[in-house]
């Protein structure tokens, strides 16, 4: 792997989750550079999520990197490339908390008890796409605006999302995000109901494990 540095600064014009995906696509393609360029453009993202669990330097250098070595093991299990950013932001999230809990076990909190909650590791997009229900719901969030598809991606696949690390993701404040996510949502239930699929329990409210963003103005752009 290519050492990026982690304090590193990201500027993205299309957005970051946009040209990883491109990236990723044409790493699994056979372009072996541009593992390189998706290293240099996540592993600051990344960065900041592992660090947000108060790990030494020293542990959250070793996330990041088991977090790139766990892409490398499970790429072809990750069915849509524009799920790569969330992906990445999950596997280094869920690592990152394995490692504080075995570093600080005295200080450890209820944050066990959600972890049988997550997602497996492994084939997470392929467990979606395994039932015909999940892939009706998948094709209506195909039916959405790009960035709202992004958004209910991340939601999906984290139980306990990182709103610093979505806003900077999406480009878009935090104050956004809870908002934003309703109206996705509302757009997805339409979506569903038009093409019939009647049943997905698609709850409005914030989850009651997701930390609550600040409120703000919302992004009309979804």
């Amino acid at each position: 792997m290519t050492d990026a540095s982690p304090e590193g600064a990201v500027s993205d014009d299309p957005p970051r989750w946009e040209r990883a995906a491109d990236l990723f696509a044409d790493w699994r393609a056979g372009d072996a550079r541009a593992m390189d360029g998706l290293v240099r453009l996540m592993t600051p993202v990344l960065w900041h999520v592992v660090r947000a669990y108060g790990l030494e330097r020293m542990h959250a250098e070793d996330v990041v990197q088991s977090t790139w070595l766990s892409l490398v093991r499970s790429a072809e299990s990750i069915i849509d490339a524009r799920a790569i950013s969330g992906w990445l932001t999950v596997t280094a999230r869920r690592e990152a908390w394995r490692v504080s809990k075995n570093h600080r076990r005295a200080a450890a909190t209820a944050d066990e008890i959600l972890e049988p909650m997550l997602p497996p590791q492994e084939s997470t997009e392929a467990q979606v796409a395994a039932s015909d229900e999940s892939a009706r719901l998948w094709a209506a969030v195909r039916t959405l605006a790009e960035r709202c598809q992004r958004l209910l991606r991340i939601v999906a696949f984290d139980e306990r999302p990182d709103y610093a690390a979505i806003a900077a993701d999406l480009e878009m404040p935090i104050g956004s995000i809870g908002p934003t996510r309703k109206r996705c949502l509302a757009k997805l239930r339409t979506a569903l109901t038009t093409s019939g699929f009647h049943d997905a329990p698609l709850d409005q409210s914030t989850p009651p494990n997701h930390a609550t963003p600040r409120e703000g103005s919302s992004d009309e752009r979804f």
